[in-house]
């Protein structure tokens, strides 16, 4: 049995993390107010670092406060998880303010029609990622590269994409990752110049699965499953306008697997999407999604109940697997903007997978694009980053139940079974 509730080990951490740890508990008895987590302290500090006043539509405030409170409460934090939410919170304001305030300045960024997006979805680890990144090798395609998520303001323009210098520093901030997170490139595949997912973009608007994916905050979990969706979306629209004024491309290639427990909202925002549905064994998706979970929260808290961990990730899932049978026996117009794409088919022969879609959509496939998908994929071939290891056994998650339970998913869909 596996003792899931003791101190994550400190060796896999830097000694700077380390330090910056054991210093933390002086500060915080001594009641520094800079490291307060409540939504006035920072509304104030971002208002003061920009010298804007104007957040637009202010319905991101109960958002806030109720994240907020959970990171106090529940997410028990350590003092780098602390900074790290505090800092991050404060870029999301800034940037939210300097994004309303291009907004005003430049009002031709509004008019900006996103048309006929492609979204990848379906439960996580199932290729979401790698299907995003090599689609977006095509140079008619547009994604929101890692850079410009993190930094949007101001528009990026095309005639200095390549070398914006929002690239280079992007590139340092995500050094961090691997003072706390070493094991965090193992288990996804991140750069300054590879696409972004959306639920990176929706947390500036503090509708995010981001924070649930990232911190233990079960009321803030249990809040936004009760919110419209639309609000999210309709930014998310906001930011791609934004990114797209001045930097257009043929079509947006956009991916998260969130958007499954959103699909009624997203078409309401984009009713001509096309969504690509990925599909893989459910054991592989629970074992290797509570790992990387894990992963995630562990350099910001000291401790972790891997079991309840997998609860919730489980729990989640389940409902992802549900709504994604849902979305396909429902007759509607949708039913021809949906692609169905199996994991181990796009692993084995990603190219013709590539064909297939292109063809379901009626997107031209130019030699241009298909010699950028190649060389992505000998430069990223599988397991770059190195091996990842996990076991279902120490989540406390039994094969024969999981099997089980998610029999349903996997006969609708025909997903073939993986090794575990």
């Amino acid at each position: 049995m596996y003792d899931n509730n003791v101190p994550l080990p400190v060796l896999h951490r830097s000694r700077l993390v380390r330090l910056i740890n054991a210093l933390g508990p002086l500060f915080l008895r001594n009641g520094f107010s800079w490291l307060r987590l409540d939504e006035q302290t920072l509304i104030h500090r971002a208002r003061k670092s920009t010298g804007l006043d104007d957040f637009g539509d202010d319905s991101f405030r109960e958002a806030l406060r109720i994240l907020l409170r959970a990171f106090e409460t529940e997410a028990d934090l350590n003092f780098a998880g602390r900074l790290c939410v505090q800092g991050d919170t404060v870029r999301l304001l800034n940037n939210r303010l300097r994004l309303v305030a291009d907004r005003k300045r430049y009002p031709a960024i509004a008019d900006e029609v996103i048309r006929r997006p492609l979204f990848i979805t379906g439960l996580p680890r199932s290729g979401t990622t790698f299907l995003h990144a090599l689609l977006a090798q095509d140079p008619g395609a547009r994604s929101p590269q890692v850079w410009e998520v993190m930094s949007p303001s101001p528009p990026p323009e095309r005639a200095s994409y390549d070398s914006d210098p929002r690239i280079a520093r992007a590139a340092w901030q995500l050094k961090s990752i691997d003072f706390l997170m070493p094991d965090f490139k193992t288990v996804h595949l991140i750069d300054a110049r590879l696409p972004q997912e959306c639920i990176a973009i929706t947390s500036y608007a503090f509708l995010s699965y981001t924070f649930e994916s990232m911190y233990a905050v079960p009321t803030y979990r249990a809040w936004h499953d009760r919110q419209d969706k639309r609000p999210a979306y309709e930014f998310h629209r906001q930011f791609l306008q934004q990114l797209q004024w001045r930097c257009p491309g043929q079509r947006w290639v956009l991916k998260a697997p969130s958007h499954l427990l959103a699909l009624d909202a997203l078409f309401q925002v984009y009713p001509d999407a096309g969504i690509i549905l990925t599909h893989r064994d459910p054991l592989k998706v629970l074992g290797s999604c509570a790992s990387f979970t894990e992963v995630l929260r562990s350099g910001f808290t000291d401790h972790i109940d891997k079991a309840a961990l997998a609860r919730e990730v489980r729990g989640r899932w389940d409902e992802g697997a549900h709504l994604a049978m849902k979305w396909r026996r429902e007759d509607g117009p949708w039913q021809k903007q949906l692609l169905d794409i199996h994991y181990l088919e796009l692993i084995r022969n990603p190219m013709a997978m590539v064909r297939r879609i292109y063809e379901y959509f009626d997107l031209e496939l130019t030699a241009a694009a298909i010699a950028a998908m190649e060389r992505f994929l000998r430069a990223n071939p599988k397991d770059k980053g190195g091996v990842h290891h996990y076991t279902l056994a120490e989540f406390e998650l039994d094969p024969a139940e999981e099997r089980r339970r998610f029999q349903f998913y996997v006969d609708f869909f025909g997903i073939e079974p993986e090794v575990v």
